[in-house]
Order: structure tokens, then sequence, then C-alpha cells
């Protein structure tokens, strides 16, 4: 039985506690439980959910969400005059009323097959007769993935997917999916659309419940540096070798063991089954990090994040054995390119639906992205293994080893992003790039794994603070936030003293 210590975002912590710095070996990844062939659920015929087992401690923060998937058919005529008489058919789902759901998306088997032509959707609000306009679905498939010859991508569970959508609470839908013209002369000469395809509704499940409130109790706090004293947001306690008799902790909560596993690769930047990795100041950054005395520390004051635990992440979903390489020498930035009908008290939702999307429908050993960011600034842990910790992402193909990913919540090829989030991506390369002793304003040469832009051992230089685009022909991050990314190296790079 441990202890769990409430914290908030914001609140700052004052112990300097030890950051690893070394990255763990590489580890070899386990085939999970989770790829298994999911129950089936209670809803129309060919509605395929998974339904995962509810953890006794907490129902409500470990409910694991769902997801339907639904195999197209053909479109026998036109759904509306916006499609071209003549125009080849394409595959679809007329409307139809589905289990609740949030996000969208459609995947196909061949992960290697590319979807040439356009991806649309229109939903009904749940509980009401309105339905959306139609929705373009971003069709991008290799460019967000595990590098080509990883385990990860070679698993035989990785599938061909679109971009998932972000919908809102919704129980009816409506696709089409309609083949790009082969010859722009002759609309009827289409390209093939990949086989399989199928479109999965995702149901991201409840929030987690809230911590509860901070009770009096005689039991030790954990250990720290004597003589530090720590701040959170119910209580205030000397952090020494002799704790007083009275010491502020929290009810206990029996952790999963993949729940378990998650937090403690942060054990050392907050007590097991925190939900927010809390923020330190510079000078206490420099001081957990180890910095020898005399030495120019470059490194960014570390800002508050909210862990996998404080989203609502289903461990129970991921593999259970974390990826590693060696370094961090650079940071790729993206989109999420889920839509920006999303508020910041829905941003956890957002990150489970991704989440059970990356898994369960793309085939993905976790979330693809090391870190997110919504669009009011939060930090929040993504794929598992520790935040200080050099982990193996599935967010920029041919360059997922030895950087990292960072997802900001949203699309922003015509919308410009928010000051907020553009200012928690330099706050977060400051600190994890100075980590590493990475300079956000530098250069890095990269050997590419394998891509539609650069060929597999091709050693490309790139800005240690890269958009999606520089390693990848795409239009991620987007051209409003890509613009963005010379104000970040600065800011990141004076942040962390240079």
């Amino acid at each position: 039985m441990r202890a769990l210590l409430v914290t908030s975002v914001g609140v700052t912590c004052a112990a300097a506690l030890t950051l690893p710095l070394a990255a763990p070996a590489l580890s070899a990844p386990a085939r999970p439980p989770s790829q298994a062939a999911e129950s089936p659920g209670s809803g129309p015929p060919s509605v395929r959910a998974a339904e995962l087992p509810v953890a006794a401690s907490r129902a409500a923060a470990e409910a694991a969400g769902s997801t339907q998937s639904l195999p197209l058919g053909p479109l026998a005529a036109p759904s509306d005059r916006s499609m071209a008489a003549g125009a080849a058919a394409g595959q679809g789902l007329e409307r139809r009323t589905a289990r609740p759901f949030s996000l969208v998306g459609v995947v196909w088997d061949d992960a290697d097959a590319e979807l040439h032509g356009t991806v649309q959707v229109r939903t009904r609000a749940a509980g009401s007769a309105n339905w959306s306009g139609w929705q373009d679905v971003e069709t991008h498939n290799a460019e967000h993935a595990a590098d080509l010859g990883s385990d990860e991508r070679s698993s035989g569970a990785v599938r061909g997917a679109t971009a998932p959508l972000w919908v809102g609470d919704s129980d009816g839908v409506e696709v089409r999916v309609l083949p790009e013209a082969a010859d722009p002369q002759n609309r009827s000469a289409a390209a093939p659309l990949p086989e399989g395809l199928r479109l999965e509704l995702v149901d991201p499940g409840p929030d987690p419940a809230p911590e509860p409130a901070a009770e009096t109790a005689p039991e030790p706090a954990r250990a720290a540096p004597v003589g530090r004293t720590a701040t959170t947001a119910t209580a205030t306690f000397a952090l020494n070798p002799t704790p007083p008799t009275t010491t502020p902790v929290v009810v206990p909560e029996v952790l999963t063991a993949e729940s378990e596993a998650a937090s403690a690769v942060n054990a050392e930047l907050a007590p097991l089954g925190a939900s927010v990795i809390p923020a330190l100041t510079k000078a206490e950054t420099e001081e957990a990090a180890n910095v020898a005395a005399g030495a120019k520390p470059y490194i960014g004051p570390r800002p508050g994040i909210i862990t996998r635990k404080g989203w609502g992440a289903d461990e129970k979903l991921r593999e259970r054995q974390f990826a590693y390489t060696k370094t961090v020498k650079a940071a790729f930035v993206h989109h999420s390119a889920t839509g920006n009908n999303y508020t910041c008290k829905q941003a956890p939702s957002v990150l489970r639906s991704i989440y059970r999307y990356h898994v369960k429908s793309s085939g993905w050993r976790d979330f693809g992205y090391n870190f997110a960011v919504d669009k009011c600034g939060n930090i929040y842990e993504g794929r598992a293994g520790g935040v200080t910790k050099a982990v193996l992402g599935a967010h920029t193909l041919g360059f997922n080893t030895n950087t990292m990913g960072i997802a900001v919540l949203g699309s922003y090829s015509s919308t410009n992003p928010p000051a907020a989030a553009v200012t928690a991506v330099s706050k977060l390369t400051a600190w994890k790039l100075g980590l590493f002793g990475a300079n956000p304003k530098g250069k890095v040469t990269l050997t590419s794994g394998g891509s539609n832009k650069y060929k597999a051992g091709t050693k490309v230089k790139m800005n240690v603070i890269s958009g999606h685009r520089d390693g990848f022909a795409t239009e991620c991050p987007g051209a409003r936030l890509y613009k963005k990314l010379g104000t970040a190296r600065t800011s990141s790079a004076k942040l962390q003293g240079r």
C-alpha cells in the first residue's frame, strides 16, 4: 500500500530531486495482451468494441473507454451535390446511430498502403438531432509511425490509418471515402482504395476521479534530501531524516501493476501515483540535475507536467515494457490534426482518445508522441517510460531514434497556434533538451531510418527544434505552427541561459 501525494498544475516543489540523465539500455518490446481481438460489444451488428476491465481501486479513473470498428461498404451514389456527377464510387457508411463516441478515424489492413483520396465525416451530437457539416479527416498514414524495421513497426499488428479527428460527444455518424482521380481528365478512372477500410469510433471513457484530500497520519513521508521543504496544494512539510510525528499524507490507493510501472519511472520527480510532476525554478532544476560546481548550466526550469495518471491513461492498453534510445538530440514539433474544437478541460479526453486510436486502431505499442501540449499551454506526459529519459517514440517516421516528439493538440494549417501553446513548447524543450546538453538554437546531424523525404542511411543536418515536415514530406505541424518554431527556439535557448 502506497501513499499518493496530492499535487496540482502550477504548484512548485522546492525539493531538488536527482534526475536520471543516463538512458537505460534499449528494451525489447513485448507483445501486449491488448493486441488480441477485442470482445464483441452490445452495439449494432458489425460493431466490435473493447470494454476493458476496471481497476477495483478507482473505477472512474481506470475506465478504459471503448472502440467501435465498422467496415465500410460501397457508396451506391453521391450522397450530396458536392460530389461531381460521374465521379468514381467510393466507400463509406450511410447515416447511422452508434454507441457514444468522441473521436473518429479510418484504418485499413496494410500499414504500407497509402489512401489516395479524401475522407470526410459528419456526426450527430449526442442526445440531439443536430448533425455537423462534412469535416475533412487528414489522410496521412506513415508520416506518424514507428521506424521501418523496428520491432514496433514489424509487430504484425500495425495498420494503415488516417489522422484521428476529435468530434466531441456524439452518437451518430456518416462517412465517405472518395478515391483520388488517377487521370484529372477522367474522374471515373480512380486510384484504388486500400483494402479493409473500417471506421473507428473511439469513446475515451470518463475523466479520472478527483484525488482525495490529504489526511493527517503518523506515516512518514517519502525520503528526500536533508533540510529541503516541499509544498503541495494541500500541505507543507519538512523533508528530513526524522519526520514529525504528524505528517500530511493522502488516502492510500492501490495501483495496478501497469500503473505502478508507468509511475515508477518518474519516482525521482514525484511520488508514486502522482497526477502532476511539479515545476521547479531554474536553480532547483540545476541542483536536481547535479550540475558540477562552477560549471555553466544550460538547462531551463522544469515545467509542470501532467502525468499519464493525471490524464487517465489506461496502462493496460500499451505494451508492458518500455523502449529507449541512447539520447535526445532533437525535438520534432507536430500538430495532432485532431481539430481545434475542444476545450482545455476536454484535453485529457482528447489524449485518451488518441492513445486508444494509436494502440487499438493503428496497432502501435503506445501513444505515439513523447509529450503533448494543449491550447492553454498545459504539458502532458506522452509515451510511457519516464519524462527525463530517452523514450523511443513513433512520431516522425525515419527520425524517431535519439529524438522526441511533441504534439500540440489541434490543427494549425490555417489557424494560428495559441501563444500559450508555443510558450509551453519553449519551456518543455528548454528543460528536456537541456538534460541532454542540446542547444535549442543549434543544428544537429541525424541519420534517417527511411522516409518519403530521405532514404535510409542519409545523414541530414536539421535544427535541434524542427517541425515534422523537416524530416518527412508532410504539412505537419501546419504552416501557422511551423512559422512559430523560430520564436520557440529563441525562447527555449533564453530559458536555458544561452
